[in-house]
């Protein structure tokens, strides 16, 4: 696997999660990490922890959902750096109240900016960039709902992840010819933060069970590490114990709204 020394790469959504997981494992590959999230204390801890264990990584507290903020956010990373070599689109959300019952029209917006502008707005910041290089890597951190249809994810968030995949599909068609290459990777249940915001609780045993933030660092860190002419389009991945098989409270409904 090819040495990711002099590469700077910019991870959204790093400060807990998936996000500060690949920033962890992009640093300890040798790559400067820049993480960005809303949350500057959660970015600093993942600055801190990076550094200790002797990486380099800096924080930039960005809200993707604006796009005008990203594209100041690339141009500091720019001016300071000179070089985006990866991208990785982690940030993303989902709301308690996610059935159509319970969603009001500002809850669907939320999770769209957020999920799939957000991550647009990344790679628009970032293409101009590579293009010049002649290289970049996007990596997309999408979901098992958006390549299957989930009860439990709720409909805002699974249109914002098949979204996602076809976003990454077409980033592969028109930008490949100018060495870009995208991947998506769309894992099952993941034991981050995100489950907090389950309608129905998920215990540490299940949680226990799922894959870890540390086994998606891994992931991106591999795709990351790929030769720049090989392009892993798509990694679909889950626990071997795998909760969306079995059903459950929080897959079939008992009862539906009056």
């Amino acid at each position: 696997m090819r040495d990711l020394a002099g590469t700077v790469a910019w991870i959204t959504g790093g400060g807990t999660g998936i996000g500060r997981a690949g920033a962890e494992a992009l640093a300890g590959a040798g790559s400067r990490v820049i993480v960005s999230g809303r949350r500057a204390e959660a970015l600093e801890t993942t600055v801190e922890a990076i550094r200790a264990a002797g990486g380099v990584a800096e924080a930039l507290p960005l809200d993707v959902a604006d796009a005008p903020a990203v594209r100041r956010a690339a141009d500091l990373i720019l001016d300071g750096h000179g070089r985006i070599d990866v991208l990785v689109n982690a940030a993303g959300l989902n709301i308690g109240g996610r059935r159509y019952h319970e969603m009001s029209v500002e809850d669907w917006h939320l999770v769209i900016e957020v999920n799939l502008n957000g991550a647009y707005h990344c790679v628009h910041a970032v293409l101009p960039t590579m293009r010049r290089q002649r290289h970049g890597l996007i990596i997309n951190i999408s979901s098992w709902a958006g390549r299957y249809h989930s009860y439990v994810a709720g409909p805002a968030y699974g249109a914002s992840k098949h979204a996602m995949v076809s976003m990454n599909a077409t980033l592969n068609i028109e930008e490949g010819m100018h060495g870009i290459r995208a991947c998506c990777i769309c894992p099952a249940e993941v034991a981050t933060e995100i489950l907090d915001r389950r309608p129905v609780p998920v215990g540490a045993a299940a949680r226990a069970r799922m894959l870890q933030p540390e086994d998606l660092g891994e992931t991106i860190r591999f795709v990351a590490q790929m030769p720049p002419h090989a392009c892993v389009d798509e990694i679909l991945i889950s626990p071997t114990w795998d909760r969306a098989y079995e059903g459950g409270a929080d897959r079939y409904p008992t009862a539906t709204p009056d």
